[in-house]
């Protein structure tokens, strides 16, 4: 995403699975032909350790001085968590929907990044299964799990997890990131 905004950045320690398979990534540099993160093995044994859901710990970015005040887009935001071998906070269950809401609110945080993505990149164009995009094209990039129809209450959940009131005023996902910095919604901020 082009647009930067003040946001907080949810870190997971879902220990990095493509550092830790031994894959290849590189580095990230200046925003043009911008990489995945490796760890900074500094970062990974002394990062923050906020609270913990079924045991795995999690940190809110703002509550870290030395990045209380950045402001990030999301491969900035992802890139961040996994140099501290986390990753963004993927929201696969109600319950754990719930403890982010509900640590959203208290810290009164008006955006954070998620590990939510949208399928539209070198591999997704001939997949019948992901069409339309916006509503079954979308995966958590910490664990490359499909996110359910964003048309419905997903399965196991009470509700739909999707904004219905988005920037738009109409159901999230809405592509309103294109009105705001010409570029396709590609990735989820709740």
């Amino acid at each position: 995403m082009k647009v930067t905004l003040a946001i907080a950045t949810f870190c997971l320690v879902a220990a990095c699975a493509s550092a830790q398979r031994g894959r290849t990534t590189t580095t990230t540099g200046t925003k043009p032909g911008r990489f995945l993160s490796l760890p900074v093995p500094a970062k990974c044994s002394s990062r923050p350790k906020e609270f913990s859901y079924r045991g795995k710990n999690m940190f809110l970015s703002t509550h870290v001085p030395a990045l209380a005040n950045r402001k990030v887009d999301w491969l900035d935001g992802r890139n961040l968590c996994r140099e501290y071998c986390m990753d963004l906070v993927a929201l696969e269950t109600q319950e754990k929907n719930n403890l982010i809401f509900r640590v959203i609110q208290q810290n009164d945080v008006p955006y954070i990044w998620t590990a939510g993505r949208i399928c539209d990149f070198a591999g997704c164009e001939n997949r019948p299964d992901l069409e339309p995009k916006s509503v079954y094209g979308w995966f958590w990039s910490a664990t490359r799990e499909k996110i359910q129809a964003t048309n419905r209450i997903p399965q196991g959940w009470g509700y739909n997890p999707w904004s219905q009131t988005g920037h738009k005023k109409r159901p999230q996902p809405d592509n309103a990131e294109y009105d705001i910095n010409q570029t396709k919604e590609q990735c989820l901020r709740c």
